[in-house]
């Protein structure tokens, strides 16, 4: 059994779940409303995303890249549509509604469900998981175990990186006075502007390639 494929697979999906985009200014957001669960369900949303589009790169499940390719602008005007809306409501939330501190699982599935949704939206991802794979030599390795060890790679390497930011986020949260509690409110209305930034670009992005 090759155990590096594990390793690249954590390290690939560490590096993809990094960089700031819509997904981390959501789990930052739900963390500090609702606490450290309600965070890493937000992010696991997203490894779990990363890791299905790791699947089916992996498998070579030809006809679901197909139609996932034929439908990228559509994928990505819904991905950018659901972002706004997501930024609008955080913008027209009441402000005491904003540091309510009501986590709960049903609010944690919730959570996960849109990011995973999110993720899902942007099919470029499992264009960079084809060429990384084809790359590597993964997808003509011998073993079958290779692939499901780089996948579940993917996943570790992504759901440690939102488990350590929400932990830190969370551990912030603790530490923070009533006066600071208040002031999240000011934070949430800029995460809903940075959403709605991040949102409306999608759908620019996605409209100016129909031209």
């Amino acid at each position: 059994m090759n155990w590096e494929w594990l390793l690249k697979g954590a390290l690939l999906g560490f590096s993809i779940a990094a960089p700031v985009g819509p997904i981390s200014i959501l789990c930052i957001k739900n963390t500090l409303r609702f606490g450290f669960k309600t965070g890493v369900f937000s992010g696991l949303g997203a490894a779990t995303a990363d890791a299905a589009y790791g699947i089916i790169a992996g498998c070579g499940l030809t006809a679901i890249m197909v139609a996932l390719t034929d439908y990228t602008l559509i994928l990505q005007a819904s991905g950018g549509l659901f972002i706004c809306l997501i930024g609008i409501k955080t913008l027209l939330k009441p402000a005491e509604e904003m540091t309510a501190d009501s986590p709960g699982i049903k609010n944690a599935i919730r959570s996960f469900m849109v990011t995973l949704l999110l993720t899902l939206s942007n099919p470029m991802t499992i264009v960079f998981f084809i060429g990384v794979f084809t790359a590597s030599g993964v997808a003509g390795s011998q073993s079958g175990l290779d692939i499901p060890l780089m996948v579940g790679g993917v996943f570790i390497g992504s759901a440690g990186w939102w488990i350590g930011l929400t932990g830190a986020i969370a551990l912030l949260r603790r530490n923070m006075t009533h006066s600071w509690m208040k002031r999240l409110s000011l934070f949430n209305k800029m995460s809903g502007l940075v959403m709605l930034a991040f949102g409306l670009y999608g759908l620019y992005h996605s409209t100016y390639s129909l031209f």
